[in-house]
């Protein structure tokens, strides 16, 4: 019988988390998490230098001049993508890595992942901490429909439009609405759901998860004109519902 080539043995690929904030890996990464990264013979990620110091200090002990990276950022072509799991398709295992959390979720290793499907490489993702996750299981809010809208526009007059626009999907949907922003805009934005949301709406602002200085806290829009923190830098998840 002549072989496919869907028969055809191919690598597969490997979703590996990283920690969401520094010192933490130990209580939120799986302990089978090294055996992932040392099968696999090529790595994709978004900074070189970051995932090293990840993996040297999760006791990762190969040969970091030996392994090919491939680049995934904002200046990577999508023709170039295809290209990154060449050595998958012939049969080797390639490890994704995330520069906080998982990777794929508000990350750029999803277009990765749907070349892999594609090109029928099995994708095998890794349990680890996802920001998002998090901080909806933490908020109290509906968490069977829920919506990760990612970042809102930076003009004030539009990221006004939608977060009226949001807010009326809370009440006609009972859809819990999550946004994430620059750590140094989360001082605007947390302002611009105060003077835009109605009273009553209720807002989580969900600030440096797992980490030892983590906050969490759900109130009315109307109350966090007295309870503002200061969110400047810090990584932080909002979500909004009824």
């Amino acid at each position: 019988m002549e072989q496919g080539i869907e028969n055809k043995t191919k690598g597969k690929l490997h979703l590996i988390p990283t920690p969401i904030s520094e010192g933490t890996a130990s209580n939120v990464l799986p302990e089978n998490l090294l055996k992932f990264v040392e099968e696999a013979e090529e790595f994709i990620t978004e900074n070189i230098k970051t995932t090293r110091r990840y993996l040297r200090s999760i006791g990762f002990k190969g040969d970091f001049d030996q392994i090919p990276y491939h680049l995934i950022n904002k200046h990577t072509s999508e023709n170039e993508l295809p290209g990154f799991l060449k050595g998958a398709e012939e049969g080797k295992t390639i490890a994704l890595f995330s520069e906080a959390g998982m990777p794929c979720v508000a990350d750029p290793g999803a277009l990765v992942v749907k070349i892999a499907h594609q090109k029928k490489i099995k994708v095998i993702p890794v349990n680890g901490p996802s920001s998002i996750m998090l901080a909806l299981a933490a908020s109290g809010f509906n968490g069977q429909n829920f919506a990760f809208n990612g970042y809102l526009p930076i003009q004030s007059a539009d990221r006004t439009k939608q977060i009226k626009k949001y807010e009326a999907r809370v009440k006609s949907e009972n859809q819990t609405q999550i946004f994430i922003e620059a750590p140094y805009r989360n001082n605007q934005l947390l302002e611009a759901f105060i003077k835009t949301c109605e009273p009553d709406t209720l807002l989580c602002v969900a600030s440096e998860i797992t980490a030892e200085h983590e906050f969490i806290k759900t109130l009315p829009v109307k109350a966090w004109q007295k309870e503002k923190p200061n969110l400047h830098k810090k990584n932080t998840i909002f979500l909004m519902y009824k």
